[in-house]
This record gives C-alpha cells, sequence and structure tokens, in this order.
C-alpha cells in the first residue's frame, strides 16, 4: 500500500516497497561493509513499531535513543516516528547526568540505549530518573533485570503481535503539524532547550533539499557519519538519502572517515568544516615530504585550480590557454588526488554546522570536487540555504531554499521565516517567544548581509562578537577561520572582549609541528616542552603575522599561547558538532589568558 508521504515514516515505508531488495545501508561488520536491504529493514521498523505498541508506547509518548550512529539507531528512530511516537536522540558522548538531564525534560518513559557502556552511564543516575519504564538495548545484555530488555526481543514481541493493524492505523494516524522529534540544543549558552521539529517541518526541509540539488538520486552512495542526535545529520545525511534512495553507508567514527571513503568511495558526502580542513592540511602535509619535482607539479596545479575555480564554480567558459592548463593538470594530479582520496566518484559534498575557510572552499572546488557551503539552525530543521550549481560565491552560504524568506535585521541579524522553521521550545514558551519577532520572524542569532544574487553571507554569531575596551566590534570566527587554514595549527580561539587587544590560544597541528622541530634539530622531551621552546614561539610569531596581514591594525593578534593538547568533546570544549563552547575554553584556560594580559599594553 501507499502512504502519505507527509510524514516521514511514509516516506520510508514507501521507497522500501519500491526498492525491496536492493540496499537500504551498509556498516561495517568483521572488517566488511555489510548491506542490509530496504525489506529487512522495513520488516525491523515494522516489527520494533509493533513491539513498541505491545509495551504500551502510546501516541503522545516521547521516547529517548542514548546511541551512536548504527542501524539499530535508525530502527528504533523510524519504528517510533511509524506509530505516532515522536523520539527524544541523545549524543553519544554526553555524560548519565547530561542524559538524565533529557530523559526527565522530555518525561520519557521509553529508552534505547547502544551498549553496555551507555547503559552503565544510565544506571549512575537511575535513581534521578522519574517515570522510566523500559530500557532497550541494541547489543544484547545479560541481566535480570526486567526494565532492560534487547531491541531483538522488541522485535520479537513485534513480530508475535497479535494486532498487527495497529501499526498500519498509527501511522494512518500521524499528523504531519504533529511533533516528530525534539533535537537538544548542545547547551553553549546554558541547559540544553528541546527544539521541537514536526514531520511538517522534515518533509519540508527534506523536499527544499531537493529542489536545490535536483541531480542527486536513487543511484548515489552517501557516507554517513555525522551524529543523528544533530538537525543536519538527521535531515540531510539520512532523510534526505532515504527520499532519493539512496544507499546509506555508516563511517566507524570520525577518525575512520578517510579509510571509509577510499573504502566506499561514495558520491554523496555532508560534512562539517572539521572534515575539510583535516583533508587539506593532509594532502598538504603530504606534498611538503614529497620530492622536488612533485612539490613542482602540484604548486602548479593549484596555482591552475586558483586560476579556473571561478570560471567553474559560475558556469563559465574557461579560456582556452587556461583551459588546456586546466586539462593538463586535471589528467596529471587533480584525477590522482581524488582517486586517492576515495573522492573519485563525488557528485557534491555539502558543507554545514559552521563556516569554512574560502582558501580550502576555493582549493576542492578547483581539483574537481564539488563542495557547496549550506547553512541552517536546528531551530530550522536545519537547512535554509546553501549554494547551488545555478547560484554560487565564495564566502557565501548561497540562496535561500525555496518557501524560505531570509531578511537582515538593523542590528545586522539574520531573520527567517519559511516551512522548516521549528514549533518553538519544549515546555518553554518565554523562550520561544524570546526568539521570534512580534510579526513572526525567528530571530537566528547570527550577523549576516545578502548581497545582489540573493546570496547570505554569515559575519559571526551575534553573541560571539569580541567588544574590545576600545569599543570596537570584532568578528572572530574569521580570524579564526583565516589561522586553522595554516598547515601548522590544528585550533584557534580568538580573545579579547573588553581587553585593549586581541590574543589567541593556538593548538598546533602536531604532527606537522614535530616533523618541523626534528628537520630543525630541535630536541623536545615532549609537547609541553617543545612549544615552550624560543625558536617554535618564534615560527608561530611569524606564520601568524603572515596570516594577518590583510586583517585591520584593530583585528591583530598581539599575544598568543601554545597549548599543549586539543580541544574536545570529551573535555567539555567541544560540542557534539565539533563548535568552540568560548565560556569554558575561557573559564578552563583563564591562567594563560591573565598571562597574556597580565601587563596589558
Amino acid at each position: 500500500m501507499a502512504y502519505s508521504e507527509k510524514h516521514v515514516a511514509g516516506i520510508f515505508h514507501n521507497r522500501a516497497e519500491k526498492f525491496q531488495f536492493e540496499p537500504c545501508l551498509k556498516y561495517k561488520r568483521q572488517g566488511r561493509y555489510t548491506p542490509i536491504s530496504w525489506r529487512e529493514m522495513q520488516k525491523m521498523v515494522t516489527n520494533a513499531g509493533l513491539g513498541l505498541i505491545s509495551l504500551g508506547v502510546k501516541k503522545d509518548d516521547i521516547v529517548t535513543i542514548f546511541s551512536e550512529n548504527c542501524w539499530q539507531w535508525l530502527v528504533a528512530d523510524l519504528a517510533s516516528l511509524s506509530i505516532g511516537t515522536a523520539d527524544a536522540p541523545i549524543y553519544a558522548t554526553n555524560s548519565g547526568e547530561e542524559s538524565a538531564y533529557i530523559i526527565n525534560d522530555c518525561k520519557s518513559k521509553f529508552l534505547f540505549v547502544s551498549d553496555k557502556d551507555h547503559l552503565e552511564r544510565i544506571r549512575s543516575v537511575r535513581s534521578k530518573i522519574k517515570g522510566l519504564k523500559k530500557i532497550i538495548t541494541f547489543d544484547p545484555i545479560d541481566t535480570d533485570e526486567k526494565d532492560i530488555i534487547s531491541l531483538d526481543e522488541l522485535m520479537r514481541i513485534g513480530e508475535n503481535s497479535k494486532d498487527r493493524k495497529a501499526f498500519d492505523e498509527r501511522m494512518s494516524a500521524i499528523d504531519p503539524e504533529g511533533l516528530a522529534t525534539l533535537i537538544y540544543t548542545s547547551g553553549t549558552t546554558g541547559p540544553p532547550k528541546g527544539v521541537m521539529l514536526t514531520h511538517a517541518n522534515f518533509v519540508s526541509n527534506i523536499m527544499q533539499c531537493y529542489a536545490s540539488h535536483p541531480m542527486i538520486g536513487h543511484h548515489d552512495e552517501a557516507l554517513l557519519f555525522l551524529p543523528w542526535s544533530h538537525s543536519l545529520g538527521r535531515t540531510v545525511s539520512v532523510y534526505l538519502m532515504m527520499h532519493i534512495g539512496a544507499v546509506i553507508s555508516l563511517a566507524e567514527n570520525f577518525s575512520s572517515v578517510m579509510e571509509n571513503m577510499v573504502e566506499i568511495r561514495p558520491t554523496l558526502v555532508v560534512s562539517v568544516p572539521r572534515l575539510f580542513e583535516k583533508i587539506h592540511a593532509g594532502i598538504f602535509s603530504k606534498v611538503e615530504q614529497a620530492g622536488p619535482a612533485k612539490k613542482k607539479m602540484f604548486s602548479w596545479a593549484t596555482s591552475v585550480a586558483g586560476r579556473a575555480v571561478d570560471y567553474r564554480v559560475q558556469r563559465k567558459e574557461i579560456p582556452l590557454t587556461l583551459k588546456l592548463q586546466y586539462d593538463a593538470a586535471e589528467k596529471l594530479v587533480y584525477s590522482k588526488l581524488r582517486q586517492a582520496l576515495g573522492m573519485d566518484r563525488v557528485k557534491i559534498f555539502i558543507n554545514g554546522g559552521g563556516h569554512l575557510a574560502v582558501d580550502i572552499d576555493r582549493f576542492f572546488n578547483g581539483i574537481g570536487i564539488n563542495l557547496h557551503n549550506g547553512y541552517g539552525l536546528t531551530e530550522t530543521s536545519p537547512v535554509t540555504n546553501v549554494n547551488t550549481f545555478d547560484v554560487f560565491e565564495f564566502g557565501s552560504v548561497g540562496p535561500a531554499l525555496a518557501d524560505t524568506q531570509i531578511k537582515i535585521a538593523s542590528d545586522g541579524e539574520i531573520l527567517i521565516k519559511g516551512p522548516q522553521v521549528m514549533k518553538g521550545y519544549f515546555n518553554k514558551p518565554a523562550d520561544t517567544k524570546s526568539v521570534f519577532t512580534e510579526d513572526g520572524w525567528f530571530m537566528t542569532g547570527d550577523i549576516g548581509r545578502i548581497d545582489e544574487r540573493g546570496c547570505l553571507y554569515i559575519t559571526d554569531r551575534k553573541k560571539d562578537i569580541i567588544i574590545t575596551a576600545g569599543g570596537k566590534n570584532i568578528a572572530p570566527q574569521n580570524i579564526e577561520n583565516t589561522l586553522v587554514a595554516d598547515l601548522y595549527i590544528e585550533q584557534a580561539v580568538i580573545i579579547g572582549e573588553g581587553k585593549k587587544y586581541l590574543s589567541a590560544l593556538i593548538v598546533p597541528n602536531y604532527t606537522e609541528l614535530i616533523s618541523y622541530a626534528k628537520k630543525q634539530g630541535i630536541s623536545f622531551d615532549d609537547k609541553e616542552d617543545l612549544i615552550k621552546k624560543p625558536e617554535i614561539v618564534t615560527f608561530y610569531r611569524g606564520r601568524i603575522d603572515a596570516l594577518m596581514k590583510e586583517y585591520a591594525r584593530v583585528e591583530q593578534i598581539r599575544k598568543f599561547t601554545l597549548l599543549p593538547r586539543e580541544f574536545s568533546i570529551e573535555s567539555g570544549e567541544l560540542t557534539p558538532t565539533l563548535k568552540m563552547k568560548r565560556k569554558v575554553i575561557n573559564e578552563k584556560y583563564s591562567a594563560e589568558i591573565e598571562m597574556m594580559y597580565g601587563q596589558e599594553e
């Protein structure tokens, strides 16, 4: 039977009926990618949904999912949505306390957990969780506890259900305007808030994204690694791919993405800037180690790409002399580079979740990898803008999607209206009211401008703007993006609120720095010893000054501190989508910051 496609569940079940025995999803098992067919996935989803009904899951309940990306996550999500129940995903990296907050906030009675580790995190805070009736584990867990069952057991309960009509009845009753999910904000400025996204929000955003890139389709294969607890990973990496019937291939984790890229050779990839920064740094690192002839060849090829890339993205004819050079560079360098990276089949790379340095953007598009920057927020399902093959401008996040209105407020804030804008924050009417204007525009908290082609440029996050002691407004993200494009800089945070000048916390790219130190004959005991060496401090001073030469005097970095380790999710300095938690970083490194301003000039 054909289901309504006004909700996510209907889209999935219709594609499952259409593609049946073709692969829906691939995951790594015992070192090899293993396929699950659309029919297998549909059977598991249906049985899990019937199992949830048998356990007493009601239409207005909210189930929670505490897990990393895996095929079981998708079964739990689609089963819940298919029976008209909303879900609230919890980041796999969250602590027990953070998980308990979400479970209590949404009053979840049923929780899916991945493995023993996640179960133990829940057990550690079990006394603080109110109303939880059942925990369903993806991995089989040996326990006598009656409130814990496995996903396999849940599906067996569903398969033996005597009321199999209940599944279709619940699915037919889904209200497109009803709640589909609560995606909790990552809490960079306070306790997480549950963003209420409806089926209509998701479906409209899926269709808008597809309309922006209609060349994608059933014969594509996507490599997925963004967390599905995040709206970009959910809407674009999963639901859009289901809509077009593409194969979803799961990366093992973020650190193995490049290895998985070579194994899968995907045609579609959605990512955050961190991946592109790492790939870019990796390429240039290998070139540094190459012989003189290869270095010269690569330098020539990148120079040609840099001169040709604007013609490529604007779909203009490349002048004949330049085209002959570009074709030669394509044959000798670009095609081999794409092949080595596993990117020879890529139709489109979408970057979201943060600004990518223009130099890196130009590099990828120049060597024949179509990289399109987009923009959005959890509150907008998330996509509102994206560069396309028809309208593309470097430095921008492209034009607004269909049916989406964007305008700039008098203070520079970006305002949005569209069918993808959230219903509001769960049980927080005051917070909801605070992010909408009186005439219904969603206030993004981002600062930007719109050019004559309708392309949006994000200049900074409103709350991140640094106001110096001299009253100057500084956009730190622009400076940080310039810094991390450098081969020897892994991460950077600009400091300067209320200060007379800007300073920076710099995390070196230790792979490159250690290699440099050895070549220069600089001896050291460990990373902490290395970054204190006067030669290394002088080396970074020179690189930073060179990178800052195009910036105004007030934007120059007067002082900097090199740090011995990366900012990470585990240490609480990054959100699960790899954004800086500036408040946490400022507090954690307050001593280092004070040292840079101990004797202000």
